[in-house]
């Protein structure tokens, strides 16, 4: 079993929850690995006293004669000796083993995969009306691919562009993204792709709508801006797919958590949270940022860094290093290395190639007869200095000495050394999920390797052509085959064509996994509307394409050797740390310093005193004045009449004061913070906010989740989209709206440069307060340049087309419930194909009256639909309109119900050029005589049925799940009636109880007077009249 604590210098010690590893086969090897563990603990520890000291060096002590006792008894003790063939190698150390390997399994990714796939499959063999929903394939699939932070050539660069180039040739169209620009720019418009450059910035001026992507493709750890953007509705649910290769932020964890910096840890984690994969190109890779791991982590192992970074090695590669490095030109360097894990198997992994190696000791010659030509480094930086010190006894008792034998674990050290070697030994038998990375750089580096026949390594080179493997069972072929690629000191010519033939494997070794790997990952991940066709099978496009790297693109740039991309990483993460810094500091005691400095206290002084005065002042002529009293219901409406008064007051902006006079107001609904970059300023428009979360502070938006409690229900403010912004704003329309004409504009619209332009505003108000067209629909994106409609289908295919196949079965069984007709009608109302276009995304502008009749009609129709959908989508997410699980199941039907409306209830429809103003009316009233089904959309029919409702909603109260009067206000004929006999029932009541009361007070039975009462003199009365003596 792996030990991860030792895995990775500083890779955070909690285990990572999809970390797999098989089960121990004996007790006493887990008891075994356990005692090491403890050690390992121990020996790193800060605070070891004497006592602990001398324990480690009888440990230390322990380990060197378990090897001397374990290994085999016929090696050679002399320098240059061998060992019997027929008797050595794993045979004679019965009761060791090579360790347990470490598996990465994404156990929960895939299993929710699995999930999605059998749903899939079950939604697809449900059928409404006959008929199971449809894919039409208008147009390709749309990824944005984020390359950040700049377009500088890199390895990085390659590997997306030789991904994107086999995803354009599979059927996706691309559009890249990046901060900075650089030559790689042109390689992406050779392939075809468009690139465009954000600002770098790490505030909402991002103005793209990530909506209009089927899927967001990003790489590297400089994409946290951009990942905390689509943190926010309503970009929060766009798959996105987040390639991370770097190591950097994985080696601040452990400073991030020392410093107490938890806040700091817990926004990456939020930030790791929202990918809907996190990919990374190492196996090692997530059990590096298991902190952050939220059953979203995925392993496509392959990458052409090695390569690249061997090219690049190439060009600086210094013509005097092995002098440098202390070697002498007629050395011969052996370099072994090991797994990127530490397992318990290693030492005894090293000791057996050492012990092979001591057959070359006495080919190679000696210099001045006492230091040998051979030279071996061992390259692992998991060793611990224990290990090391165990190797150093370990290769003296092989007779291998100690000047031959080094240890390094420097990183810059290692490439040096792997520069200078002429054989590099892969020096372990672990059996592991990937070809090393470590051999592909050996590879690329044009050196010879040597491996064990381990399944992952026989994979991908074959012994003999491009590499040389020797059997793990039978560790002494390693002996034969050194002493044969080795002759006169040098690599022999056949071993030198093995090398040549492995740096030419090594260029793209393993691309065909990457590639296929994200291909396949972009099946599961992105799901694709009914319109959009699906790309085909990767084994239809050239073989050279998905099983090469696209090195050909960068012969002309790749000499501008992108050398700062780790200076740049570790740059990213100091900025992020001091803006949590800042905003730290900001959250104390600057804001706090801040708010009083500026006080004006004179003026705060003086202002007290007025109302101190004031307060008494009333309280003198509160005593002189009548008091009436009311009831607590009397009391509580009028406090709050008196706030919402003073809230009038208080929050009326220039804008909200403009925009009273006006014929005109346009309302732009959005859902969070997303959606601001997109909203207008001006007093013509005013936003509606579909939840009170994502509203704009200071902003006089009207918050629709207040004004009807149904939006506060997440499921309906998804499937009702922008209509429930329709429906809050009808609900008493007149506390709110005062203009004669109302208008809605989608944020898409200005995302999708569609928005109105002030010469366009200027006519079209004109053309309002002249009333041109009378009672007319206006509009401004058409249907017919609507990307998702580039065949320019008419009405009914395309509704069809976005919504599965099922718009036109739907909205016939909507209107048969919602007229009650019999079952076997199927009819539609026709939606003529003249020429003309109708109108899309919510962008129109209606007289207020006809907004409340067209509400109405809406009113009724998203009742009947609920009731159709709602069993199935409320419970499975999945709804016949979609081809998978969509949260927003109606709301393409109802972008396009606007017109059915405006057509059949005789309305004129007017195109507005949203930049020139020119108007155009579609559909001419006079064509549509005999198709207009005016009895059907009329006021008098649409009213009645509306009344018809209120009365039984008012009455009835049915127990039946029923959404028509959560949409509004529920009024009818009947109501005025009632509510005037229920006040004249109140009024008979009091003046029955002030009857009662008056006949009970002269009904009180009165006691009678018992006698009358005298009141004595006072005293002295009795000598008023008599005569005082002199």
């Amino acid at each position: 079993m792996g030990s991860l604590e030792a895995a990775v210098v500083g890779a955070p010690p909690k285990r990572s929850p999809l970390l797999r590893s098989s089960p121990p086969p004996s007790a006493g090897r887990s008891s075994l690995h356990r005692a090491r563990s403890r050690l390992a603990r121990f020996l790193f520890s800060e605070k070891v006293g004497y006592l602990q000291w001398v324990l480690t060096v009888a440990a230390f002590l322990l380990v060197i004669a378990l090897f001397h006792a374990f290994l085999p008894g016929s090696a050679v003790e002399r320098p240059g000796g061998g060992r019997d063939a027929g008797g050595g190698g794993l045979a004679q150390i019965q009761g060791l083993d090579f360790g347990e390997g470490i598996r990465f399994v994404p156990t929960k990714l895939l299993e929710r995969w699995e999930r999605e796939s059998r749903e899939a499959n079950s939604s697809a063999s449900r059928a409404f009306g006959g008929r199971p929903p449809r894919r039409f394939g208008l147009r390709k699939p749309l990824l944005a691919l984020v390359v950040f932070p700049d377009l500088l050539p890199d390895a990085m660069q390659l590997q997306m562009v030789s991904i994107a180039s086999v995803l354009k040739e599979i059927g996706y169209d691309i559009e890249v993204f990046s901060f900075e620009d650089g030559p790689v720019h042109s390689v992406w418009q050779t392939i075809g792709v468009s690139v465009s450059i954000l600002p770098i910035t790490t505030k909402r001026e991002i103005t793209i709508d990530w909506l209009d992507y089927n899927g967001i493709l990003v790489s590297s750890l400089d994409s946290r801006p951009l990942i905390s953007y689509l943190l926010q509705e309503p970009f929060k649910n766009v798959p996105v797919i987040w390639t991370i290769h770097e190591r950097s932020l994985a080696v601040h964890l452990n400073k991030y958590a020392a410093n107490g910096q938890v806040q700091l840890l817990s926004d990456w984690k939020q930030v790791f949270s929202r990918a809907t994969v996190v990919v990374f190109p190492m196996y090692i890779m997530p059990m590096m940022y298991s902190e952050f791991d939220v059953d979203n982590f995925l392993v496509i192992p392959g990458s052409p860094a090695e390569a690249w970074e061997a090219d690049n090695s190439a060009k600086q590669k210094h013509h005097n290093l092995k002098e440098n490095m202390g070697y002498a030109p007629e050395d011969f360097v052996i370099a072994i290395v090991s797994s990127q894990f530490s397992y318990s198997g290693m030492l005894i992994d090293h000791a057996l190639i050492l012990e092979a190696l001591t057959p070359l000791l006495q080919q190679l010659p000696y210099v001045n007869t006492s230091f040998s030509s051979l030279k071996i480094g061992i390259l692992s930086p998991n060793l611990t200095a224990a290990s090391r010190t165990a190797l150093e006894a370990i290769a003296q008792k092989v007779g291998i000495p100690n000047s031959i034998v080094e240890n390094i674990i420097v990183d810059q050290d290692m490439n040096n050394f792997m520069d200078i070697a002429d054989i590099v030994i892969y020096g372990s038998f672990l059996e592991e999920q990937f070809f090393p990375n470590i051999l592909i750089q050996a590879l690329s580096l044009g050196k010879l390797v040597v491996a064990p026949d381990v399944v992952m390594i026989s994979k991908y080179v074959v012994n003999g052509t491009n590499a040389y493997l020797f059997s793990k069972e039978k560790v002494d072929t390693l002996s034969k085959i050194l002493l044969e690629v080795v002759s006169n000191g040098k690599l022999s010519l056949s071993a030198q064509q093995v090398a040549s033939d492995g740096k030419r494997h090594a260029r793209n070794l393993m691309a065909t996994e990457t590639i296929q790997g994200y291909v396949s990952l972009l099946e599961k991940v992105v799901k694709f509307p009914s319109e959009i066709a699906p790309p085909k099978p990767i084994e239809e496009i050239p073989v050279k394409l998905r099983e090469e790297w696209q090195w050909d693109l960068f012969l002309n740039i790749k000499g501008m050797d992108n050398l700062n991309g780790s200076f740049k990483r570790y740059k990213m993460l100091d900025k992020v740390e001091e803006q949590f810094n800042q905003r730290n500091s900001a959250n104390t005691s600057a804001n706090f310093d801040e708010a009083f400095s500026s006080i004006a206290w004179e003026e705060e002084k003086s202002i007290e005193m007025m109302n101190a005065k004031r307060r008494i002042e009333e309280e003198e002529l509160k005593d002189r004045s009548d008091q009436p009293h009311g009831t607590w219901e009397e009391v509580y409406r009028s406090s709050k009449r008196a706030d919402r008064a003073r809230n009038e007051l208080h929050e009326r902006d220039e804008r909200e004061l403009e925009r009273t006079g006006q014929l005109l107001c346009v309302y732009e609904p959005y859902f969070g913070e997303g959606a601001w970059p997109f909203l207008h300023q001006t007093s013509l428009y005013r936003g509606v906010g579909l939840s009170s979360k994502g509203r704009r502070p200071g902003a006089d938006d009207i918050d629709a989740s207040s004004r009807l409690p149904l939006l506060s229900n997440s499921y309906y403010r998804d499937v009702l989209g922008e209509y429930g912004a329709f429906f809050a704003l009808a609900n008493r329309i007149d506390r709110v709206h005062k203009n004669a004409w109302i208008g809605f504009q989608s944020w898409r619209a200005s995302a999708r440069k569609n928005s109105l332009s002030k010469e366009a505003e200027a006519k079209l108000l004109e053309a309002i307060q002249k009333r041109r067209h009378g009672d007319a629909l206006y509009f401004w994106i058409r249907l017919d340049k609507d990307p998702r409609n580039p065949q320019h289908l008419d009405f009914w295919d395309f509704c069809d087309a976005i919504n599965a196949g099922n718009c036109r079965l739907a909205v016939a069984e909507v209107l048969r419930r919602m007229y009650n007709i019999q079952l076997d009608w199927n009819s539609l109302p026709p939606m003529p194909k003249d020429g003309d276009s109708w109108s899309v995304m919510h962008s129109w502008v209606l007289p207020t009256r006809s907004f409340l009749e067209f509400v109405m009609f809406s009113r009724m129709f998203v009742d009947e639909m609920d009731a159709l959908v709602y069993d199935d989508h409320h419970t499975s997410g999945h709804c016949f309109l979609s081809m998978s699980k969509d949260r927003q199941c109606c709301s393409r039907l109802l972008e396009l119900l606007a017109n059915v409306w405006a057509y059949h209830s005789a309305r004129r429809m007017v195109y507005v050029n949203p930049e020139s103003g020119a108007m155009q009316e579609q559909h001419r009233l006079e064509n549509r005589r005999g198709q207009m089904w005016i009895r059907w959309f009329s006021y008098a029919t649409l009213k009645g049925m509306d009344e018809d409702r209120a009365e039984e909603a008012d009455s009835d109260r049915p127990d039946r799940r029923w959404l028509w009067p959560q949409t509004g206000e529920v009024v009818w004929r009947g109501v005025y009636e009632r509510e005037r006999n229920m006040r004249q029932q109140q009024k008979e009541r009091r003046k029955q109880q002030s009857k009662d009361k008056i006949r009970r007070i002269k009904k009180r039975a009165r006691q009678k007077t018992l006698g009358k009462y005298i009141k004595p003199p006072p005293d002295g009365a009795d000598n008023v009249n008599t005569t005082r003596r002199r």
